[in-house]
C-alpha cells in the first residue's frame, strides 16, 4: 500500500497520517506477516522509542476504521489474539495450520468464482469477504500420523501389560 494511497484514504476521513501511523503501516506492509499488536509495538518501538503501546492500539483501531488495515483472528489458533494486515486490492483466503500455526495466503479464481456465486444466488452485494481455512500442513500431517500410530501401539500394548500383571 503506497503512502499516497494511505494519506488519501485517511485524509478523506479527516485524519492525518502522522509519522507514527506511517511507521505502523510500513511495518505491516513490509514484513508480509500477520502481526499482533504486541509484535507490531516491539518492531515499531525499535524505530521510534517514543512510540508506546497505547498509540499502537489506537492507531490500529483508526487504521481499521479507515479501511487501511484488516483485523484477523486466524481461527483463534493462538487464543483470543488478533492479527493485522494491510488491505490488499485482491481478496485472498488464509490457510491456517491448527497444529503449528503456519499461515499461507491463497489467491485465485476459485475465490472470485465463489464471490460471484454468492452474489448471484442471494442477490447480495459483497463489500468485504474474509475466508479462513483450518487444517494441517503437510509437515504436521506426518507428525499427526506418527502420533496416531504411537497411540495405537500404546493402546495395543496396554491390555497385554494388564494380563501379565494379573497372572503374576
Amino acid at each position: 500500500m503506497t503512502a499516497d494511497l494511505s494519506k488519501d484514504s485517511l485524509k478523506q476521513r479527516g485524519i492525518r497520517l502522522t509519522r507514527q501511523r506511517q511507521i505502523l503501516l510500513d511495518l505491516l506492509d513490509r514484513t508480509g506477516q500477520h502481526l499482533d499488536a504486541e509484535s507490531l509495538y516491539r518492531m515499531a518501538h525499535e524505530q521510534d522509542p517514543k512510540l508506546n503501546r497505547v498509540t499502537v492500539y489506537r492507531t490500529l483501531k483508526l487504521l481499521k476504521e479507515g479501511g487501511l488495515v484488516d483485523e484477523l483472528d486466524l481461527m483463534h489458533h493462538t487464543g483470543d489474539q488478533h492479527f493485522y494486515e494491510t488491505r490488499t486490492k485482491q481478496e485472498h483466503a488464509h490457510i491456517i495450520c491448527l497444529r503449528c500455526g503456519r499461515v499461507e495466503e491463497f489467491y485465485g479464481d476459485p475465490l472470485r468464482k465463489l464471490r460471484r456465486q454468492v452474489e448471484a444466488h442471494f442477490g447480495f452485494q459483497i463489500l468485504i469477504a474474509r475466508t479462513e481455512i483450518g487444517g494441517y500442513c503437510a509437515h504436521c500431517q506426518v507428525l499427526r500420523s506418527q502420533e496416531v500410530e504411537q497411540a495405537r501401539g500404546a493402546a495395543a500394548a496396554a491390555p497385554a501389560k494388564a494380563r501379565r500383571r494379573k497372572s503374576s
